[in-house]
This record gives C-alpha cells, structure tokens and sequence, in this order.
C-alpha cells in the first residue's frame, strides 16, 4: 500500500454508485491518472467541490500496490485547490465549450495512463489560465493550444516555410497529411488555399504572437479554426466532440 502526491488539472469527472465519482486528471508526475473519490456527491463532502472539470489541485493518492496506476484505481484521499479555474470558465459559454475541447483533447493526447506528459500537462495550465483570465477570445485560445498540442507531441505545422523542402515562404497551399503549407513545386492535389492573413493568423497562435492573433479579422479566425480542426482530426484519426458546441 503507498500514498503518492501530485498536481494535476480534473479532466472530466463519471458517477460511481450512489455518492462516488470516478475523476480523471492529466497530473505533472505520473500523467492521465483515474481515480476513485468517495462520497464527493453528498452535501456534506470536504472537497467535492475541488474535484470538478477545470480545478488545477493538489491531489494525494492512496493505491494498494507499489504503482499508483495498477489493477485498481487508485482513492483520491485528499485535495487541495491550487486554481479554481472552473469558476471563470463555466459562467461563460463560449469559455466553457472551448475549455472543454481543450480537455478532451489533452486527455486524448495522453492516452495511456500513468505514462509522463509534462508539456501537455503544462500546455493544458497554461491554456486554462489564459482562458480563464478572459483576455483573448475563447476560440482562438483553443486554436493556439491545440496547434501547441499537436507540435509538443510531435505534430508541429509549418505555416511559413514548405513543409516538404523547406523552401522560405510565404507558400501558400495547405496539406494536411504534408504537415502545413507547399510550395509551387512541392504541392499535391487536395491542398487548400487559405488566405495569406490566415496563415499569419495560425503561425502567431503557434509562436504566442497575441498581438497579431488580437488584431486579426474575424473571417480569418472562422477560416483558421477550420484549418486547426482538420489538421488536429487528420493526426488523432478521428475528431474531437466537444469542438461541435464551440462559438465561432
């Protein structure tokens, strides 16, 4: 029997029996971590409240064996708010559908439980908290961790130079299976032809340019959200649900 210690951001949280839930983190340490917390549904539960989708919380573990993601789920035994995220988020719908994609596609990128997923973990932070603050629109919020997902695991779009043989840009046309824009020689049939301004668009969500993402027009942004869903469906083989319901 071991007690482990991580933080971690609540994923989505299931029912269990008449007052449990089953709640499933992205944490720093051990990655996608699911869990059982008891009596978290009843009035009276300490820190049921903590344990909603979008809480960044400390959170310690209690497992029978010497892993903490073994044959069983590990007990969540106690919790600490480190950011109340939700609070911002769910009162907002355009927030609130935007965070949840973020969610689903965080945990989809760290699909196997306990394995390490630092700098999706830290995207996902960094991603709430920005969403949170309210600064910049939701869906361009999503747009730049998603393309920030896709790159720190190990699908990075070129929105400048070609994908296929370098070549400096500006170029132009879009291939999703290429990984971003060709040049002249290097296209392939079936490419897209965005705007130049959309373009700009996506290689500043990418780099953290907010500048430039906050001046750009809304057509550009309705045109680089489709761009980012088709490229993100393309590489995890099928979509995201939640991006159904999001604003754009």
């Amino acid at each position: 029997m071991s007690l482990f210690r991580d933080d971690g951001v609540v994923l989505r949280a299931q029912k269990l029996g008449e007052a449990d839930r089953i709640i499933t983190l992205l944490t720093r340490q051990h990655g996608k971590v699911r869990a059982v917390a008891r009596g978290v549904r009843k009035t009276k539960s300490k820190f049921g409240a903590r344990l909603e989708p979008f809480s960044h919380v400390d959170v310690q573990f209690f497992s029978r064996g010497s892993e903490l993601v073994g044959r069983g789920l590990p007990l969540c035994t106690q919790v600490e708010t480190i950011a109340p995220y939700g609070g911002s988020i769910v009162t907002d719908y355009g927030r609130y559908t935007a965070g949840t994609a973020m969610l689903e596609t965080a945990e989809r990128f760290a699909e196997n439980e306990g394995e390490p997923a630092v700098q999706q973990y830290l995207l996902l932070v960094g991603g709430l908290r920005t969403l949170a603050a309210g600064v910049h629109e939701s869906h361009l919020v999503m747009d730049a961790f998603l393309l920030r997902s896709l790159a720190v695991n190990g699908y990075g779009a070129s929105f400048t130079d070609c994908a296929k043989c370098g070549l400096e840009g500006p170029n132009r046309f879009f291939s999703l299976p290429a990984g971003g824009v060709l040049c002249v020689d290097c296209r392939v049939p079936g490419c897209a032809v965005p705007s130049p301004e959309t373009l700009v668009l996506l290689g500043a969500l990418l780099s953290g340019d907010w500048r430039t993402a906050d001046a750009c027009e809304p057509r550009y942004w309705r045109e680089g959200s489709g761009l980012v869903a088709a490229y993100l469906q393309w590489h995890l083989e099928r979509g995201i649900r939640s991006m159904r319901y999001v604003e754009k």
